[in-house]
C-alpha cells in the first residue's frame, strides 16, 4: 500500500526509497527535459537556491527519478503517477521554467496545477533567472502533449 492505494511490491520497495530521498521543507523544480544537464540548469538551480534559502530543491533530474518513471509507467499507464502519488505530494512548493515564448509543456502545467489545488505556493522562473509568484496559472499557455513533446525531442 503506498498512501492507501494497493501496488505492486515494486512499486511500493521503489515508492518508499523515493520517498526516503526527500528532503524537509523541499520545492518541486518543474522544467523542460531538454533542459537537464545543462549549464542553464545549473544556472537556474543556483538562482533558485539564492531566492529560497529555506528550500530544498527538489530536480527531477535526478537518477532514481529517471529511473522510476518508466517503472511507472509500466506498471501504473503514466510514468506521471510517478510524480503525481509519490513525489508532488511531499513537496511544500513549486517552482517551474516555461518554455521561452511562455508557453508550458503539459507534464509542468499538470505539476504545479496540482500543488496549486493542494494548496501550495507556485513560482515561475524565467530564463533571464526572473522569479515570479504564480497565483492563477494561465491554461491559455498550457501545451498538449503532442506540442510539448515537439518542443523537446
Amino acid at each position: 500500500m503506498v498512501r492507501g492505494k494497493k501496488v505492486s511490491p515494486v512499486l511500493e520497495e521503489r515508492s518508499k526509497k523515493a520517498l526516503s530521498m526527500i528532503q524537509p521543507n523541499s520545492i518541486y523544480f518543474a522544467h523542460p527535459i531538454n533542459f537537464y544537464n545543462t549549464p542553464h540548469e545549473r544556472d537556474l538551480i543556483k538562482k533558485i537556491t539564492e531566492f529560497f534559502p529555506e528550500y530544498h530543491i527538489e530536480n527531477p533530474n535526478q537518477t532514481h527519478h529517471q529511473e522510476n518513471y518508466p517503472i511507472w509507467k509500466q506498471e501504473t499507464g503514466s510514468g506521471m503517477n510517478y510524480y503525481f502519488d509519490i513525489i508532488l505530494p511531499e513537496m511544500q512548493a513549486g517552482i517551474y521554467l516555461p518554455f521561452q515564448d511562455g508557453m508550458i509543456g503539459a507534464g509542468i502545467f499538470g505539476e504545479m496545477q496540482f500543488l496549486s489545488d493542494s494548496g501550495k505556493k507556485i513560482w515561475q522562473i524565467n530564463h533571464y533567472k526572473e522569479i515570479s509568484r504564480i497565483f492563477n496559472l494561465d491554461l491559455t499557455k498550457k501545451l498538449s502533449v503532442e506540442d510539448t513533446r515537439k518542443r523537446v525531442y
